[in-house]
């Protein structure tokens, strides 16, 4: 068995594992990359070699084993894997637990590195201007629990096997080519549900960005937890005029019934904790990303939120001009009413 790197990536029929897989496969340094999945990928992963598999399935094991296996990539984390909550965290948490098993097991293995999400910070209106590394993880619920959950077993895995570098990353919401999640659906709704009366900021990650971390710190060992987005945020507001598509106003009390509704129609699940994030927004410092990790992103904010646009080919439902003529125009009819007494 030569000295190159044999990587195994989970989750591989996702777009973001797929990106990784041609990055590592192109390198000359990298001898094997496997993926696992429960489905096959829709894309052209070359060399990868894909196999049918769930995490808790004895031929993840052998794999580690036999392959000799050095750095692990569990992507395999998923918002909305199907079905109730009580499947989506079968699937997060319990089959992280097991897949860690196998790890624990693996003698080759030197990298572990786990995806997390900056919703583990949570989303309140008590919320700080910016979350750190740091900062107590409040997630009381959803997807945000599992990985916190999640992150809890990967770090008592390496406290277990310290020979094993450990590295979680904490995206922000992503966006780009080949992203399915109920944010990217829900900012290609031809109209936007928003809560009446806030507008919260959003961070996000373009999927180039992502790739390229995950790609370095399979290369190159960066032990510890980063938050990875691009630099910059944009209003919710703002994200709906760039995109063209106009607002409807919800009263925060009937938010959670109009959730639910949406979800009967299978058009959008929203997650209740995303609920929280689109009323009160959550940004996280990406310091220790650009000064320890050593990665400055290509795309701020509002970069992300464009090319998304453009790469799903996404028109505007209403020209931005016009709307935010219209908007100026609704402004000026609410200040004169004002004016006059019209509104007390």
């Amino acid at each position: 068995m030569s000295d190159g790197w044999r990587i195994l990536i989970t989750g591989i029929a996702a777009g973001l594992a797929a990106g990784l897989a041609r990055r590592l496969a192109a390198h000359d340094g990298v001898d094997l990359v496997v993926g696992v999945d429960t489905r096959l990928p829709a894309h052209d992963l070359h060399t990868t070699r894909i196999v049918r598999a769930e995490l808790s399935s004895p031929v993840v094991s052998r794999l580690l084993d036999q392959e000799g296996i050095d750095t692990l990539v569990h992507l395999d984390i998923s918002a909305t894997p199907g079905g109730s909550g009580r499947d989506r965290k079968e699937h997060n948490v319990i089959g992280t637990m097991q897949l860690l098993a196998a790890a624990q097991r693996a003698p080759r293995l030197r990298t572990f590195i786990c995806r997390s999400t900056t919703a583990v910070y949570g989303s309140d209106a008590a919320n700080r201007s910016m979350f750190s590394e740091d900062a107590t993880t409040h997630a009381d619920s959803g997807y945000a629990r599992d990985v916190t959950e999640v992150e809890g077993y990967a770090r008592a895995f390496a406290r277990r096997r310290d020979d094993v570098v450990l590295t979680v990353l904490r995206f922000a919401n992503m966006l780009g080519a080949g992203i399915d999640t109920p944010f990217s659906r829900y900012l290609a709704m031809p109209v936007i549900p928003t809560v009446l009366g806030y507008d919260p900021r959003l961070q996000l990650c373009h999927t180039d960005d992502a790739v390229e971390v995950l790609y370095q710190a399979c290369l190159d060992t960066r032990p510890g937890i980063f938050n990875v987005a691009g630099p910059g945020v944009v209003y919710l507001s703002q994200a709906a005029r760039i995109a063209g598509r106009p607002t409807l106003p919800v009263p925060l009390p009937l938010v959670e019934p109009a959730a639910r509704v949406v979800r009967r129609t299978r058009l959008l699940d929203v997650p209740t904790d995303q609920l929280r994030y689109l009323s009160y927004g959550r940004v996280a410092d990406i310091t220790r990303l650009r000064e320890r990790f050593g990665y400055e992103p290509a795309y701020g904010a509002r970069a992300t939120l464009e090319a998304f646009l453009t790469e799903q080919g996404i028109a505007p439902v209403i020209d931005p001009d016009r709307l935010r003529s219209w908007e100026r125009r609704a402004l000026g009819l609410v200040r004169r009413m004002t004016a006059h007494g019209g509104v007390s």
